[in-house]
C-alpha cells in the first residue's frame, strides 16, 4: 500500500531528486550555507540515506522557515515509516485546520500507513470537499480500497479522472473494475476508449495486455501490441507480434508487417521462400549480404535470382549468377553453393568440365548425397559419357530422391543415350 501511496507523493513533489532542487519561495537565500545544505540533502536522498536527508531538510526548514523544506522533511519521514512523528508534527502546525493542504495530505498518508483509517477518511473527505483536487480524490479512493469499499473507491477515482485524464488513475480504476468488481468488459472498454482518444501509453497498453492475456483474447493482444510497437518500436514487442501472427497462421499479414518494419529480415526471407517469391528473396538476401558481408547471403541471392527464371534464364542474368557463386566458393567452400555452381555450368553447357570439377569436390565432402550424385551423372551425360552417367544415376535411383521429376528426366535422357549406343 505504501508504494501505492507514493503516487500521491509524486504528485506533491514533482521536483524530486532526479530533477533540479526545489526552489525556495523566495529567490533570496536566508542563510549563507543554504545551497550547500540542499546539495547534501539531495545527495543523501539519491543514495538512499533517508535519515540524513530528513535531518538536513529539517535543518533547512528550521533555519529558513520555508515550507518547501518542511514538506521534503516529512516526505523523508514517511519513507522511513516514522508515521507517528509525521502525524504529531502536522497536528501541531495545522492546529485542526485544513489551510495547508500539502501538510494534511502527508498526515493522511501517515494515518493510512498506521492503519488509522477512520481518522484518515475523515481528513481525506474533508480535504477533498475543500479542494476538489485530483490528489485528494485519489487519497479518498485509497482509503476506500483498503477498506474493500470498491464502489466508493471507484466513485472518487472516476471523479479524479474526469478532472484530469491521468492514465495512472484510469489504471487504478481498471484494476478495481476487473479484479474487485468483476466488471471485466467495462474495465477493458474504459482502457480501450482512453487509448483511442489519448493514445496507448505503455501503462495503458501493458494493462490491456495483462487483461487480454488473462482472457486469452489473441486478437485483442495483437491489436495492443501493434499500437505499442507503433509508439516505441521495441524489438521485444515486435517479437510478440511475430509470435501471434505465426500462431494464427496469418503469414501474409506477418509478411506485410516484416516488410514495413524490417525487424526480422531473416524470417522475412524464409517467408518469401515459403511462397516461392524468388524475386523478393533475391533482393532481400543481397541486402543482408551488403549489411553483414556474409558470403552465404550472396550465395543465396544468386540461387534465388536463378530460380526466379529457372527455365529461360537470360544470358546476362546467368553470367551474374555464375560470377556471384564463384565469388562465394572462393571464400567459402560451401557444398550447396559449389553444387549449384557446378550444376549450372553443366546444365547450360557453359563449362561442363569445370562444373564437374566443383561437383567432384563436393562429393569428397558428401559422397552419398543423392543430389550431388545426380549432378555428377548429368555432367557425364553432357560430356557424352553415358555409361558412366548410367552407373551413377542408378545409384541415385536407390536413394530417396529417385522419384523426383528432375531426376526422372535425367534418367530418361541417360537411358536414351545408352540405347543410341553412346558410351
Amino acid at each position: 500500500m505504501f508504494k501505492v501511496l507514493l503516487f500521491t507523493l509524486l504528485l506533491l513533489f514533482t521536483a524530486c531528486s532526479q530533477k533540479a532542487p526545489m526552489p525556495p519561495k523566495s529567490s533570496e537565500k536566508v542563510f549563507d550555507a543554504e545551497d550547500t545544505y540542499i546539495i547534501f540533502a539531495l545527495r543523501a536522498e539519491q543514495v538512499g540515506d533517508f535519515k540524513t536527508a530528513a535531518k538536513l531538510f529539517r535543518q533547512l526548514y528550521e533555519k529558513s522557515q520555508k515550507r518547501e523544506y518542511l514538506y521534503r522533511y516529512l516526505k523523508e519521514k514517511l519513507i522511513l515509516k516514522e508515521y507517528d512523528d509525521v502525524i504529531n508534527i502536522v497536528n501541531n502546525l495545522s492546529k485542526g485546520t485544513l489551510d495547508d493542504s500539502k501538510l494534511i495530505r502527508l498526515e493522511i498518508i501517515a494515518l493510512i500507513e498506521s492503519d488509522r483509517l477512520l481518522e484518515a477518511k475523515e481528513f481525506a473527505l474533508a480535504l477533498a470537499k475543500k479542494t476538489a483536487s485530483v490528489e485528494d480524490y485519489l487519497l479518498v479512493s485509497e482509503i476506500y480500497t483498503k477498506n474493500k469499499e470498491y464502489n466508493l473507491a471507484l466513485k472518487y477515482l472516476e471523479g479524479a479522472y474526469v478532472k484530469e485524464y491521468n492514465e495512472k488513475l484510469l489504471d487504478k480504476m481498471a484494476v478495481i473494475l476487473y479484479l474487485n468488481l468483476g466488471k471485466k468488459n467495462e474495465a477493458i472498454a474504459d482502457l480501450e476508449s482512453h487509448s483511442r482518444i489519448h493514445g496507448c501509453s505503455k501503462t495503458i497498453c501493458n494493462r490491456l495486455i495483462s487483461f487480454y492475456s488473462n482472457e486469452n483474447d489473441i486478437d485483442g493482444l495483437l491489436s495492443v501490441y501493434k499500437r505499442l510497437y507503433n509508439k516505441e518500436k521495441s524489438e521485444a514487442v515486435a517479437e510478440k507480434i511475430i509470435q501471434i501472427y505465426s500462431y494464427k497462421r496469418e503469414y501474409v499479414k506477418l509478411m506485410n508487417f516484416l516488410e514495413e518494419n524490417h525487424v526480422n529480415d531473416e524470417l522475412l526471407l524464409q517467408l518469401y521462400l515459403s511462397v516461392k517469391n524468388y524475386e523478393k528473396a533475391t533482393l532481400l538476401a543481397y541486402k543482408l549480404y551488403e549489411e553483414s558481408g556474409d558470403y552465404s547471403y550472396l550465395g543465396q541471392s544468386a540461387i534465388y535470382r536463378y530460380e526466379s527464371y529457372r527455365k529461360e534464364v537470360p544470358k546476362k542474368v546467368l553470367m551474374r549468377v555464375i560470377k556471384d557463386l564463384e565469388n562465394v566458393v572462393k571464400y567459402e567452400e560451401n557444398t550447396l553453393f559449389m553444387n549449384y555452381l557446378g550444376y549450372i555450368l553443366i546444365d547450360h553447357e557453359i563449362d561442363v568440365k569445370k562444373g564437374l570439377f566443383y561437383i567432384k569436390k563436393v562429393l569428397k565432402k558428401q559422397p552419398d548425397s543423392a543430389y550431388y550424385l545426380d549432378s555428377l551423372a548429368w555432367g557425364y551425360y553432357k560430356l557424352g559419357q553415358c555409361y558412366k552417367a548410367k552407373k551413377v544415376i542408378d545409384k541415385v535411383m536407390k536413394l530417396d530422391v529417385g522419384d523426383e521429376p528432375e531426376v526422372q528426366q535425367h534418367l530418361k535422357k541417360i537411358n536414351s543415350c545408352i540405347k543410341k549406343g553412346k558410351r
